[in-house]
């Protein structure tokens, strides 16, 4: 089939791609890429004559890409040693960044999934399908319209959220943001006590309390007890309306070197 006569399918048509592009702010030079950055492999599956390929490719392309340019960014605006520098360029392009990303642009209308796909919505496993799907419409943006048209996508949708994770420390895991906090604020290192264990030895559930000394701060749970004291540390951050600690930014000038 033509390129052309995609955008012509049933089932393209009826997602508009044509309105996609005006939420993107990118017009296309060729539209059929944009619709195969959103075919998951699940599809095809099921459609075995549906005339383009899976989003796989351009998810790798938009994976390096979306790499590049943040490094650029933080290279270019900071002077933070390079461990840090990494630990932001992760904490920006880790899969539950993108996720979130890729549901505050609404792009899970436009995924081309299986029946079974389809019907896990709102699961882990959908937030990881959108997080890839968001790498596959950057691979796309980057092949179709070049770097400068991916630039300007990721520095509004991934870059723009620089600013809340410092603030909030989500550089790192809840359970060094928790620990770092408390002694900052209360001169305290948290402890970690299972509270509960359920169900048999091999599916075993844990329920897990974050103490300050003698305090019961929360509650976690999860399959193990690394899970659940993550969960318990997420919900005492939220419990003490700590944002993170402290975080010395240095922001690079024109006279530095690199």
């Amino acid at each position: 089939m033509a390129k052309n006569k995609i955008l012509d399918l049933p089932e393209v048509k009826e997602k508009d791609f044509a309105k996609f592009q005006e939420i993107l702010n990118t017009k296309f030079k060729h539209p059929e890429i944009l619709v195969q950055s959103c075919v998951h492999r699940s599809y095809l599956n099921e459609h075995r004559d549906f005339p383009i390929g899976h989003n796989e490719r351009l998810e790798f392309l938009g994976d390096a890409v979306l790499e590049l340019i943040v490094t650029e960014f933080l290279f270019s605006e900071y002077r933070n040693p390079e461990g840090e520098l990494t630990n932001w360029r992760a904490a920006l392009v880790n899969a539950n960044t993108l996720a979130k990303i890729a549901y505050e642009i609404d792009l899970e209308p436009y995924l081309f999934l299986s029946h079974g796909e389809s019907k896990d919505a709102g699961t882990k496993a959908r937030d990881y399908i959108m997080a890839n799907l968001f790498e596959a419409v950057t691979g796309a943006i980057y092949w179709d319209r070049g770097y400068d048209a991916a630039k300007q996508f990721i520095t509004h949708w991934v870059i723009s959220k620089l600013p809340h994770i410092l603030e909030h420390g989500l550089y790192l895991d809840s359970k060094s943001r928790f620990q770092e906090s408390a002694q900052e604020l209360t001169g305290i290192t948290p402890t970690y006590k299972v509270l509960r264990e359920e169900g048999p030895d091999h599916a075993k559930h844990f329920v897990v309390g974050v103490y300050l000394g003698k305090e019961l701060v929360a509650e976690g749970a999860g399959l193990s007890k690394q899970e659940a004291q993550t969960e318990a540390a997420e919900a005492g951050i939220l419990v003490k309306g700590w944002k993170g600690p402290k975080i010395t930014i240095i922001k690079r000038e024109e006279k530095d070197g690199v």
